[in-house]
């Protein structure tokens, strides 16, 4: 495939405010955002997912730029949310858990009282491009209000938080059914359709962030028996209801790129497809990594990451550069040409990267933190670093209980699964490693759990 790079000669001369056009001055593009929620790595065609049917996606993966090494700011839902709307670590806003979290009385260490919803004081993505000009507006998931559900959620809603308009999802209950748009992808492709069309004359920023497909899996009939017949899902241990769910994701997905053709918008839109942390491994397996959602392990987050922007983005290009949910902010701010120089942003700008630069990204380690237990994976509270090929989890309960095996040191080049520890191995790149991860959460504050005190 013949690779198109535009802008060759900005390229040595680009900064975050450098080298663009007049065209780029005058209107930057709109940007459609859209979230799926416990959509693992390899729960997709363009990754390697054999036993998933996601022509759209694949197809947009085609058009732009997929990301083999993009990581979510955590393992569970809510501070990844948080992350890409504030620029963020989780582990600076105190917000590390997915709201509002579970108590565990009867554990050794003791999780800290941390924050449990996104404060307003936070000046998010939202507001960042409203002030520059977008029209914004939400669908679907939120899960950063003091509770899901008004009226208690209403002062800390999307339309509190920087976008003009808001239609906010739940997963689905008991009483849904499952014939009729379990996770509400139907709805929210519609509202974005609508939204499309009216402001097809504005500047854009619109978020679509979906249920799908986060648990209880539930999907109509006709879809899971397609599914069911399929042969390739049983080798591949793949539950039909689980493909059929992701199958409706990727038609959203196609409804909304094939509106943004038929308003002739697709040249002057950036598409964003992400996952807010890795799938979960009871119901696929996240092959070729470790576990899945929950851990610290590479299947809780490394998720996939794919951009489209016509004539800005090579088509049918790969990287392997790591990035994490922080960057995105002032990736977008940069592109929206919007100021962001007086906030506090934790993410890198991946401008240069998506232009084709690659040597201008800064090398940097990625953290996270995650000071809690998690029921439904059995994660225990734990840190981790990765800088380079190279990736430390620090388990808190063992550290702090002075128990052995507290460190694991993992060659994620050569050891993707993380089946050998090689902490006792390679102690000097253990010990580098754990002073940076010491380091930064100094620098961030993070909260720690303590030794549970006995009664």
């Amino acid at each position: 495939m013949q690779i198109h790079w535009i802008w060759i000669g900005c390229l040595a001369l680009f900064t975050i405010t450098g080298c663009q056009s007049p065209a780029d001055q005058s209107k930057p593009p709109n940007i459609v955002f859209i979230l799926a929620d416990d959509l693992g790595w390899s729960q997709l065609g363009c990754y390697g997912g054999a036993a998933y049917r996601t022509p759209n996606i694949n197809q947009l993966a085609a058009e732009g730029m997929r990301f083999t090494q993009a990581y979510a700011a955590a393992a569970v839902c809510s501070p990844t949310r948080a992350a890409i709307m504030s620029g963020q670590y989780p582990a600076r806003l105190h917000l590390t858990d997915f709201l509002k979290g579970e108590a565990f009385p009867d554990s050794l260490l003791e999780q800290p009282d941390w924050q449990k919803f996104l404060p307003l004081e936070v000046q998010t993505l939202a507001e960042t491009l409203r002030q520059s000009g977008y029209r914004t507006a939400h669908f679907g998931k939120w899960h950063l209000s003091k509770d899901k559900r008004p009226p208690v959620s209403t002062s800390h809603n999307p339309l509190q938080q920087g976008f003009d308009e808001q239609l906010i999802t739940y997963k689905p209950g008991a009483e849904t059914d499952a014939e009729a748009d379990p996770h509400n992808v139907d709805t929210i492709t519609t509202r974005a359709m609508e939204f499309l069309q009216r402001n097809r004359d504005s500047t854009f920023f619109l978020y679509l962030s979906h249920n799908a497909i986060h648990d209880p899996i539930m999907e109509s009939a006709e879809r899971v028996q397609r599914f069911a017949r399929d042969s390739t899902q049983e080798r591949h241990g793949v539950d039909p209801v689980i493909a059929a769910m992701t199958e409706r994701l990727d038609d959203g997905v196609g409804k909304v790129l094939r509106t943004l053709d038929d308003l002739r918008l697709e040249e002057e839109t950036l598409v964003i497809f992400y996952s807010d942390n890795g799938g979960k491994s009871t119901y696929a397996d996240q092959a070729p990594f470790r576990a899945g959602k929950g851990w610290l392990y590479e299947g809780g987050i490394r998720v996939p990451l794919i951009l489209r922007w016509p004539g800005k983005i090579a088509e049918g290009h790969t990287t392997d550069e790591l990035m994490t949910s922080m960057d995105l902010y002032p990736t977008l701010a940069a592109i929206a040409q919007a100021p962001v120089d007086h906030l506090e942003l934790d993410g890198q700008n991946l401008l240069p990267l998506l232009r084709g630069a690659t040597d201008s990204l800064e090398s940097r380690p990625l953290f996270w933190h995650y000071p809690h237990y998690h029921r439904g994976s059995g994660m225990r509270p734990a840190s981790a670093v990765r800088s380079g090929r190279y990736k430390l989890v620090e388990w808190h309960q063992k550290a702090l209980l002075e128990q052995a095996g507290a460190l694991e040191l993992y060659d994620l080049g050569h050891d993707p699964g993380e089946s050998h520890n090689l902490a006792d191995s390679l102690p000097e790149i253990k010990d580098q490693l754990y002073t940076q991860l010491k380091n930064w959460r100094t620098e961030v504050d993070a909260q720690m759990p303590s030794v549970r005190q006995k009664r």
